[in-house]
């Protein structure tokens, strides 16, 4: 982070100090009592199942210089009324101590962390770049991206959640966009927003966010987006397979299950051979490419740095090989329909001349819609000639029953009540050259699949 006196960060949170010297410099913040911290600042977050004020004096014997707290401790700190809200106006005032910085923010049912790390790949080819780890897209989670920034960061990626009205608005609040890139407007978190109009007037808000100066970076194959594109008060750059994309997809091959994209913008082609997997990962190519045309980086240079690109973020298409032979494709982070279905097309195409098996979990927060949408992913397994299906949970029976129910499947398809069952199942069956895709909403725990049978320790 960029140094700042406790002072400074007082006046920020609107916080009293106390037992602390004003002038003492803080260079980094910790939300993790056990992390060695020289010169830090302790956020003591009260979570469900534990409250950081009880780690307190953990955090300042690990070299944190004061807490921010919400009710009085022992040792120097800075009292708030609330702790999470102090986190964001904290990051909010390191994003105005940065005048040159510039915060590309992001949104979307889906892709949205892939791309938040294919945009990492791209900005630090123009520059020092900051982006989340994992999904931090929160109240809590982007500030602690935020506090990540230095003097030398130029690009700031901010991914952004959302599970209700005001939530996108909140979070640009800490950090306001200069691009904003809006990807798709699916069915992740319907129980919430109650209609796919709900989501995308509520995901239009990181739109409605930029300054006159602002770019949007707009899905031109999604029709709720473009809708929205009124949000935006000055330019538009669009991405997409569309004739009037402005950043097109003109080609879209697989090799071996890995997408071969050539983009067009202007005049000028490009061709990008990621070390990705799944043909869904090529619009989130071309997002992240039209992200850097609003930045006025150059069109071919954005494009040239995603070749051979790979993804940070875990269990997401991860394509790794047992010792015995058997592919695994881990892609269990989470899941709603419109990714569960590209997870499956990509299993198809990894698979092709090869027996596959889909290891499938419940796809959370979908609302009304769940049991036509699970009955739907079965039937998708049998129409894609998936070998094997195993539904997992008691909220995949939908899976099964729906594969059972497309006419061409006899015991193709197996319903398991627990995590563990389906893990031996695989282990007695799986045999050397299968591929096998796991995924599920992250809450099933359906990675532990993956490393049972990649041989790794949970």
């Amino acid at each position: 982070m960029i140094p700042l006196s406790i002072g400074q960060v007082a006046e920020a949170v609107a916080g009293t100090l106390h037992d602390v010297d004003p002038a003492t410099v803080v260079r980094t913040v910790i939300t993790d009592s056990r992390q060695v911290c020289a010169d830090g600042l302790f956020i003591a977050v009260v979570g469900e199942t534990h409250d950081g004020h009880e780690y307190v004096g953990q955090a300042l014997s690990a070299g944190c210089v004061a807490a921010l707290v919400s009710r009085p401790v022992q040792g120097p700190h800075v009292l708030v009324d609330d702790t999470v809200v102090a986190a964001g106006r904290l990051a909010r005032a390191v994003i105005e101590a940065c005048p040159d910085l510039r915060v590309v923010a992001l949104t979307g049912s889906s892709g949205k962390t892939s791309t938040k790390d294919l945009l990492r790949v791209v900005l630090s080819s123009a520059g020092s770049t900051v982006a989340p780890q994992g999904s931090f897209n929160n109240e809590l989670g982007l500030p602690r991206t935020v506090f990540e920034v230095t003097e030398q960061t130029r690009y700031l990626v901010a991914e952004m959640g959302a599970r209700g009205a005001g939530h996108i608005q909140y979070l640009c609040g800490i950090a306001p966009p200069d691009v904003a890139l809006f990807l798709n407007v699916g069915q992740a978190h319907l129980s919430e927003f109650g209609s796919q109009e709900g989501i995308a007037l509520a995901k239009s808000e990181i739109l409605a966010a930029l300054g006159p100066s602002g770019v949007g970076v707009l899905n031109a194959d999604d029709q709720r987006v473009m809708a929205m594109s009124g949000a935006a008060p000055g330019r538009i750059v669009t991405f997409g397979q569309s004739a009037a994309a402005d950043v097109r997809i003109s080609r879209l091959d697989l090799v071996e299950g890995r997408p071969v994209v050539t983009l067009e913008h202007e005049g000028r082609s490009a061709l990008i051979r990621p070390d990705l997997y799944g043909e869904h990962q090529a619009f989130n190519i071309a997002a992240a490419v039209a992200a850097a045309v609003a930045l006025d980086l150059d069109f071919v240079t954005a494009a040239a740095s995603l070749d051979g690109a790979r993804l940070d973020s875990k269990w997401r298409m991860d394509v790794q090989q047992t010792p015995s032979g058997v592919t695994v494709i881990n892609d269990a982070y989470n899941a709603n329909p419109e990714s569960m279905a590209a997870g499956l097309r990509a299993l198809a195409a990894i698979g092709q001349g090869r027996r596959t098996w889909a290891v499938l979990g419940e796809m959370r927060e979908i609302g009304s819609t769940s049991a036509v949408e699970h009955d739907a992913i079965g039937r998708l397994c049998v129409r894609l000639n998936v070998s094997r299906l195993i539904a997992v949970g008691p909220g995949a029976k939908g899976i099964h029953m729906g594969a059972a129910h497309e006419g061409s499947w006899g015991d193709e398809s197996t319903w398991v009540p627990t995590v563990d069952e389906a893990v031996e199942l695989l282990q007695a069956q799986v045999a050397s050259g299968d591929v096998v895709l796991v995924k599920a909403s992250r809450a099933i725990g359906l990675e532990r699949v993956a490393q049972a049978l990649l041989g790794e320790t949970p």
